[in-house]
């Protein structure tokens, strides 16, 4: 089978060796008879799943006892409606830095009062918002932490006068964090830790509980933890898989050695935009996204896009057109995502001035 490098920006590239692992499951789990996706969520072999992926997430984010790490259904966008309806009693704020950070507040607003404490809507969202002030008063701050359509990052933990909570769908694991300074973290898994088909949030126990409003059951954090994330059936094969490529990630190195290898990645590539007569990158510099890379052909040069993405193609890139929203490319370099994969983006980006440039 031809070799093809995979930028897609989720569900994106996986390890080989979750997929394996995976595969073997479907076919018969734990010596079982059943497939993964047969067995009951409630026998002994199934918890043991639960058990291990639980604590790999505690060993790798190295999450203190105070937080509670839980696997839900319904995507980072169902979680969008869990922020409000958990935290939100009086007033919240939000960092408003993209897309899903602007649909994170729309949901919010529908909840109680909610609204944006700085934005970077002015430039498209190229930039990180400087300078702002989070009000005191607010039950919580928001962030989104990386922006998959825009390609800028908040790549530090940032000291927060209110509980800080953050979606980080698209970089969680791909470098450190100090979780002890969220309320709450929260994304879904298909960037960097799993398939579509699982959330994960992980939640300071002490910060439930204070709002007056009735919660339903399955919007309620509480009862998610009191269950185990068994509340209701898991989506089980999913949480399988996420298991298997935290398992991969730890033989790597952990956290700290993957932030390496992606920091390595993401400079290999920026430089090469920066260097290319015929591309220019789309976010401000100091905002650049280690996991998302953003740019679009150079000015003179747009006449050339359609041509670049078949010329891509047939070199074996998948996945790198830009979000439709904003056009352009789009290269997302996921934990999963090969240094070989990297270079031989590069490698295409040089061959193609080559041929156009003489």
């Amino acid at each position: 089978m031809k070799k093809v490098h995979n930028f897609n920006a989720g569900p994106c590239v996986l390890p080989d060796q979750a997929i394996d692992k995976a595969i073997e499951a479907l076919k018969d789990f734990e010596g079982t008879g059943m497939s993964v996706i047969e067995v009951s969520h409630r026998s002994k072999e199934w918890g043991k799943v639960m058990d291990e992926c639980r604590s790999l997430w505690r060993e790798l984010l190295d999450i203190p006892d105070t937080h509670e790490i839980l696997f839900l259904g319904g995507g980072a966008s169902l979680e969008f409606l869990l922020v409000a309806m958990n935290f939100l009693e009086n007033k919240a704020g939000y960092l408003e830095t993209g897309v899903w950070a602007k649909k994170a507040l729309k949901e919010a607003k529908g909840i109680g009062n909610a609204y944006a404490v700085a934005s970077s809507a002015d430039r498209t969202y190229s930039y990180i918002p400087k300078n702002y002030e989070i009000p005191f008063d607010l039950d919580y701050f928001h962030i989104t932490t990386n922006n998959t359509i825009y390609g800028t990052e908040i790549s530090y933990d940032m000291d927060c006068p209110v509980p800080l909570i953050a979606d980080m769908s698209s970089d969680i694991m791909s470098r450190p964090v100090d979780v002890s300074k969220y309320a709450l973290i929260y994304g879904g898994a298909q960037k960097n830790v799993g398939p579509a088909g699982v959330a994960f949030a992980i939640v300071r126990k002490d910060a439930l509980g204070k709002v007056t409003r009735y919660i339903p059951s399955m919007l309620d954090y509480r009862v998610h933890i009191d269950g185990g994330s068994m509340f209701n059936t898991p989506p089980v094969f999913p949480i399988f898989v996420m298991k298997e490529t935290l398992k991969w990630l730890k033989e790597q190195g952990g956290v700290e050695a993957i932030s390496k290898v992606n920091k390595e990645k993401a400079a290999l590539l920026y430089a090469e935009i920066d260097r290319n007569r015929l591309f220019t990158g789309t976010a401000a510099k100091e905002d650049r996204s280690i996991m998302n890379v953003c740019f679009v052909m150079a000015e003179g040069y747009e006449y050339l896009q359609d041509e670049f993405m078949e010329f891509a193609k047939s070199k074996g890139m998948v996945g790198i057109k830009g979000h439709r929203s904003v056009g352009g490319f789009r290269a997302s370099i996921y934990n999963a995502c090969p240094l070989e994969s990297v270079s031989a983006l590069v490698d295409c980006m040089k061959e193609f001035e080559n041929m156009k440039i003489k």
